[in-house]
């Protein structure tokens, strides 16, 4: 780039939770590599664009709650000259969002001087959730390559996740990370199937839940072991790549566990593993009803997880 010559700005725009996120993730490094001559943000959930930011491929973040956003809907004939106040400074715009809404559509490609693509959010296609997204980004941009799907953390990241382990008396590489929760109830696993894993496991090392705000009403029931509460997410991915494994349900935080580099088994029940398990080296085991699912099979499984680690 020649001195003085302001680089070229491309934005993703990314509905959806941490888990959707994740699973985008390969499509978002693949773009970064094709526009490795520009600038790549994030527009997202607030605390999902601030996570993405040095850790995903992308230089900076926005909040898809910004008001620029509300315009896009906007029956306004002067909605797009609005909008352009922030969406006309990228040269490149790939919305995950919105594809389905011809006033979004239009007006988006009026507020952008460049190019603007649409993708459908969680399309109906066989396979990952993360190939479709790849598939369809390679149809509208010939040369995009496939890329590494793992998260490169901070170091602070590490830091501060290795601070908090210490407060709980873990040692890196000798705790097992358990998170009983999710974003919906229908895919948790028992919370007394977990504590009956926890007491087997704390009988041969260290043990420590981590749970998150839609947690809060399990902290007495895991209160008999140590947990974390609502930890930052890229302290989150530290402590999964300073544990020994994780066990996790069908959710972001497994997402985030297995994008982080951490082994684990990852319990499945009503959606389906094909399309929606996590990247990395886990193990699933699915189950209808969950109850059915014995603590014991995830035990096993866990050892064998451990043991092609090492």
């Amino acid at each position: 780039m020649e001195s003085g010559q302001e680089r070229k700005r491309v934005l993703i725009i990314a509905p959806g939770a941490l888990g959707d996120l994740i699973c985008l993730l390969p499509a978002i490094r693949a773009l970064g590599a094709y526009y490795s001559d520009s600038g790549l943000e994030l527009m997202a959930r607030a605390e999902l664009a601030d996570f993405a930011a040095g850790r995903m491929g992308v230089a900076r973040g926005h909040s898809i709650d910004r008001r620029e956003v509300s315009l896009l809907f906007s029956p306004d004939a002067d909605a797009a000259a609005r909008a352009a106040e922030f969406f006309g400074a990228f040269t490149s715009i790939h919305s995950f969002f919105g594809a389905d809404n011809p006033r979004l559509r239009e007006v988006l490609r009026a507020a952008c001087p460049g190019k603007v693509y649409f993708y459908p959010f969680r399309p109906d296609s066989a396979g990952h959730i993360s190939d479709a997204y790849l598939r369809m980004v390679r149809e509208t941009v010939p040369g995009v390559m496939r890329q590494t799907a793992a998260l490169a953390l901070r170091p602070e990241d590490v830091d501060a996740a290795r601070w908090m382990a210490s407060q709980c008396g873990l040692e890196p590489g000798r705790y097992v990370l358990l998170m009983p929760g999710s974003g919906s109830r229908d895919k948790n696993w028992p919370a007394k199937n977990y504590l009956e894993l926890a007491r087997h496991l704390s009988l041969r090392g260290a043990v420590v839940a981590v749970l998150g705000p839609a947690e809060e009403r399990l902290r007495p029931v895991f209160s008999t072991i140590p947990n974390i509460c609502n930890p930052p997410l890229g302290t989150l991915g530290g402590l999964a790549r300073l544990s020994a494994a994780f066990i996790g349900n069908d959710s972001g935080v497994s997402h985030l566990a297995a994008a982080s580099g951490a082994p684990g088994v990852v319990i499945f029940g009503p959606t389906d593993p094909a399309r929606w398990r996590p990247a990395g080296a886990v193990t699933v085991l699915r189950r209808m009803p969950l109850r059915e699912l014995d603590w014991r099979e995830v035990a096993d499984a866990l050892a064998l997880v451990q043991r092609r680690a090492e």
